[in-house]
């Protein structure tokens, strides 16, 4: 099986789509990139309220807030460490896994304060890290540190490729953006654990777009053969992006053996 999803599961200009609120996306795909908890806890009663759209099928991938990853550096943290798991406990049933993303002045002289931080989280839940550092993608002592540390505690590492926006013509100010927020590193694809991640950062240019996605094909297909893979699709103008998994649906369904719920996929010509 597969976890196919999104970044948000709202958006302007989905209204059109029928998909305006969680419960309509949770139709539609079976898990969510959680980004909003990296920035602030939502109050008790709206993760109340996510419960109650979604099914024990959905499953939540929720960022750990910057106080811990950027503010803290994962170090002294532990009153922001309950606080976070403490208000998400009514969705833990549906916890995809929980991951960090980690800023790229986070280095090698940082992973023991990244052991110790994953050897005392609940054990009840999987975890994923996503690094930038440079010396995490050179394939030198700190990767190998880095991968057989995740291998031994069974921790994702995520996976981020970033290829198809930064080779995109920025002639679009979402494209402007985009490649001046989203990091520019080696994909580096590999298995620490039984979740791998990967984080597809397409561009508004769908034509080379699945280009760049024809490895994934393969590759997460191989894997979902021993682990269950998670994806999530993203565009600059994320308004876009049911274009997108309209693009590669097609091609998922033939290369991956079982999608779970497949997403209702919109036609072209409700994107117009």
């Amino acid at each position: 099986m597969i976890y196919i999803g999104l970044p948000q599961w709202s958006h302007p200009k989905w209204g059109r789509l029928g998909i305006s609120t969680l419960e309509d996306y949770a139709r539609h795909f079976n898990c969510v990139e959680g980004n909003t908890t990296l920035y602030a806890l939502p109050k008790a009663e709206i993760v109340e309220r996510w419960r109650a759209q979604t099914t024990d099928a959905f499953r939540f991938c929720f960022k750990f807030p910057a106080t811990i990853t950027h503010q803290a550096a994962l170090r002294q943290c532990e009153d922001l460490k309950a606080e976070f798991f403490t208000r998400l406990a009514p969705l833990t049933g549906r916890i995809g896994q929980y991951w960090l993303q980690l800023p790229a002045g986070f280095g090698p002289a940082d992973l023991p304060a990244l052991w110790s931080f994953l050897d005392n989280l609940p054990g009840e839940f999987t975890y994923g890290v996503e690094v930038r550092h440079p010396a995490f993608f050179a394939k030198g002592d700190a990767e190998q540190a880095l991968n057989r540390g995740l291998h031994q505690r069974a921790v994702n590492r995520v996976v981020l490729d970033s290829r198809p926006v930064h080779s995109a013509i920025p002639t679009s100010q979402d494209i402007i953006d985009a490649q001046r927020k989203k990091p520019k590193v080696p994909v580096h694809a590999l298995v620490t654990a039984a979740n791998p991640m990967v984080r597809f950062i397409g561009s508004d240019d769908m034509a080379r777009n699945e280009e760049f996605f024809k490895v994934w094909l393969g590759k997460l297909a191989s894997w979902e053969q021993t682990t269950t893979p998670y994806l999530f699709l993203h565009t600059p103008d994320i308004g876009l992006v049911p274009e997108l998994v309209h693009l590669l649906w097609p091609e998922m369904q033939q290369a991956f053996s079982n999608l779970g719920q497949p997403p209702a996929i919109p036609h072209q010509n409700s994107l117009l």
